[in-house]
């Protein structure tokens, strides 16, 4: 069954949206939803009742305020609901700390190296997404050592026990854009884990498209929040 993983990204407590992935430009999310009346986590969230969240912590994901700004409140969330988090790891010891909030974590290229994705999921076997993230076309990352083209990482995690590979179009990040649907395939084709794409999922089609290829989720937003795509499929 494929899966539309509702989306929550966390900034002082609260919901906002994202767009285009530039995260300084994001404002509260009921502005602009017609599927919530409220930016608060756990009101939203009993208002939509989501199947599944994927959490982003943009505080850390930003470096503002507090490392543990939104920890209370993603410890609620995921007492209510399937959840996955990205708290911006970075290292062994972040991961160890962000483990216990949610049933998976999610470790980036954006913020990890290869070597620190590798000890992660050494550490917690099957309970770490990897997320490639991918802007202006190429791997985002700060490692020297990690691979510029998203299909020479995943060779190298399919030695390694992840539960998914998520790919995050940064650029397409709530712009309902649609999807690249022959570089998805080519990820499908060569991966031995589970892929997600998130990013730019605009309508039932772009769902229908990523089912045909072999995707097995979406994680999804502002399709879902203007109604393109019926929240029902999100639902539990």
């Amino acid at each position: 069954m494929f899966r539309i993983v509702f989306v929550l990204d966390l900034y002082n407590m609260n919901v906002v949206h994202a767009q285009g992935g530039n995260r300084k430009k994001y404002q509260p999310v009921h502005l602009a939803s017609r599927i919530c009346n409220t930016s608060e986590p756990i009101k939203l969230i009993e208002e939509v009742k989501p199947k599944e969240i994927y959490i982003a912590d943009l505080n850390i994901l930003q470096r503002e305020g507090y490392h543990n700004t939104n920890f209370a409140t993603i410890r609620q969330i995921s007492s209510r609901v399937s959840t996955m988090l990205d708290p911006g790891i970075s290292s062994l010891k972040e991961a160890m700390e962000a483990s216990p909030l949610a049933d998976t974590i999610i470790i980036g290229t954006e913020t990890a190296s290869l070597q620190t994705i590798k000890e992660v999921v050494a550490a917690l076997p099957g309970k770490v997404n990897v997320s490639i993230d991918k802007k202006y076309g190429k791997v985002l990352t700060s490692d020297p050592l990690m691979p510029p083209e998203p299909a020479d990482i995943v060779h190298q995690l399919n030695a390694l026990d992840i539960r998914n590979i998520i790919i995050l179009d940064m650029d397409r990040v709530g712009t309902s854009s649609g999807v690249d649907s022959q570089f998805l395939s080519n990820i499908v084709s060569i991966s031995h884990h589970h892929v997600l794409l998130g990013g730019g999922v605009k309508d039932i089609a772009d769902i229908e498209k990523l089912e045909s290829i072999g995707i097995k989720g979406a994680l999804v937003a502002t399709a879902l929040h203007n109604g393109s795509i019926p929240l029902h499929m999100a639902q539990q």
